[in-house]
C-alpha cells in the first residue's frame, strides 16, 4: 500500500487545535486576527543567512535539524500565530529522482523537461519513506511549538508542471501551454501524476503533525479562468480531496489569480489566498460564502514608513472586517530584502488593532 493507497482519518487533537490561526481557517471567533507571512522562513532574517552560510537550497531542506531551526526563526522574533514549513516545492520532485537544482538568482532549474509521454515514466509515485526526513523534522518541530499551529504545504500541480516542462521559471510559459492546448491528453495525465505525487507529499506532512496545509500555484495567474476549468482544476481538486479525510484546513494560493479566485476555492480550499491585488471585501464576493480569506497586504509596503505600514495594513484589516474568517498576511512571499522589524512591528499592529 503506497501513500496515495493509505485510509485518511481525522487528524488527532493538537495542543495548537483551539489557536486563532486555525480557529480563524474554521472561521470561529478569534482573540485576534492571526498573522503569519507567506516565506516568512528566511530570506530576510540574518539568522536565517548564517545557519544556511554555505549549505546549497535542496540540501538545507534535507536536515531535520536546519530545517527545524529555520522553520522556528520567525516564530521566535516575530511572534506570528503559526509556523509554515521550511522546504521548496521542488522538493518532493527531486524525492523521486528528478534531476534538478535549485540555482541561486534563477531558481529551480530541471536537466531533462518532461516533454512527451516516455517523459511521464521519471515521474514514479511518491513514498514515504522518499521523504523520512520530513517526517523526522515536522516531529522536532510540533514538539518544540507546542500550542503554535505547523503548515505544511505544497506546490500545485500546475505549477510543478510549468518546471518540468520549461525547464525552469519562465516568464510566458509558452512551452507549457503549448502542451497543455496542443496535447490535452498528456497534460492531463501529466497533472493527474502530479496531484498524486502532491497529495502524498501533504499527507506525509500531516500525519507527522502538520496542523494546516498550503497548496501554491505561484503560476496558475497566467491562465484564464476557461482554461483553469479545462486544465488544472481538476488536478487541484484531486490534491485537496485526497487530504479531506485528514479535517485540517486547506489553504489555496496563487499569484495574479484574482479571476480565478472562486474556482480556487470550488477546487476544495477551506480558505482562499488573496495577493495584493483585489481588496478582500471584493475576494470574497468573488469566492463566494463558506470559505475563510487569508491575504493581502503588499509585500513592497513594507518598505514605506511605519506609518504608511499601519495604514495600508489598517485598509486590509477594514476590508476583511465582515469576513467570517481572516487569516493575515501579505499578497505574496517577503521579499528579502524587508527589515525584519518591520515584519515584527506589523504582528504586533495586526494583533493590538484587532483584540477582542
Amino acid at each position: 500500500m503506497d501513500a496515495n493507497d493509505r485510509p485518511t482519518g481525522q487528524q488527532k487533537t493538537s495542543a495548537a487545535a483551539d489557536s486563532a490561526f486555525l480557529r480563524a481557517c474554521r472561521k470561529e471567533p478569534v482573540p485576534h486576527t492571526p498573522v503569519w507571512f507567506m516565506r516568512q522562513a528566511g530570506r530576510s532574517l540574518p539568522e536565517y543567512l548564517k545557519v544556511r552560510e554555505g549549505i546549497p537550497m535542496l540540501e538545507s531542506c534535507m536536515r531535520p535539524e536546519l530545517v527545524t531551526e529555520i522553520t522556528l526563526q520567525p516564530v521566535r522574533r516575530h511572534k506570528v500565530d503559526a509556523a509554515i514549513y521550511f522546504s521548496d516545492i521542488v522538493v518532493p520532485l527531486k524525492a523521486i529522482g528528478v534531476d534538478l537544482d535549485i540555482k541561486p538568482g534563477v531558481g529551480p532549474v530541471v536537466d531533462r523537461p518532461i516533454r512527451t509521454r516516455a517523459d511521464l515514466d521519471r515521474l514514479r509515485a511518491l513514498e514515504p519513506d522518499d521523504v523520512a526526513y520530513v517526517t523526522e523534522a515536522i516531529g522536532m518541530l510540533v514538539a518544540e511549538l507546542g500550542a503554535t499551529p505547523l503548515i505544511g504545504f505544497a506546490g500545485a500541480p500546475f505549477t510543478l508542471a510549468s518546471y518540468l516542462v520549461e525547464g525552469g521559471p519562465s516568464r510566458n510559459h509558452e512551452r507549457t501551454k503549448a502542451l497543455m492546448y496542443g496535447e490535452p491528453e498528456l497534460w492531463a495525465d501529466l497533472l493527474d501524476r502530479l496531484a498524486d505525487i502532491t497529495a502524498a507529499f501533504l499527507k506525509v506532512q500531516i500525519e507527522a503533525g502538520a496542523s494546516a496545509v498550503q497548496l501554491f500555484d505561484s503560476w496558475v495567474g497566467a491562465l484564464s479562468p476557461r482554461d483553469y476549468t479545462r486544465h488544472v482544476m481538476p488536478a487541484s481538486a484531486k490534491v485537496f480531496d485526497a487530504v479531506a479525510g485528514y479535517g485540517v484546513p486547506r489553504i489555496h494560493f496563487g499569484v495574479g489569480t484574482g479571476e480565478l479566485l472562486g474556482l480556487m476555492g470550488e477546487a476544495g480550499a477551506d480558505v482562499v489566498g488573496v495577493d495584493w491585488r483585489v481588496p478582500l471585501d471584493e475576494a470574497a464576493r468573488r469566492v463566494g460564502p463558506g470559505k475563510a480569506l487569508q491575504g493581502n497586504l503588499d509585500p513592497a509596503v513594507l518598505f514605506a514608513p511605519r506609518a504608511a505600514v499601519e495604514e495600508k495594513a489598517a485598509e486590509v484589516l477594514a476590508a476583511a472586517r465582515d469576513l467570517p474568517g481572516h487569516v493575515f498576511n501579505l499578497g505574496h512571499g517577503v521579499l528579502p530584502s524587508t527589515d525584519p522589524d518591520a515584519l515584527t512591528r506589523l504582528v504586533d499592529f495586526v494583533h493590538t488593532s484587532t483584540e477582542r
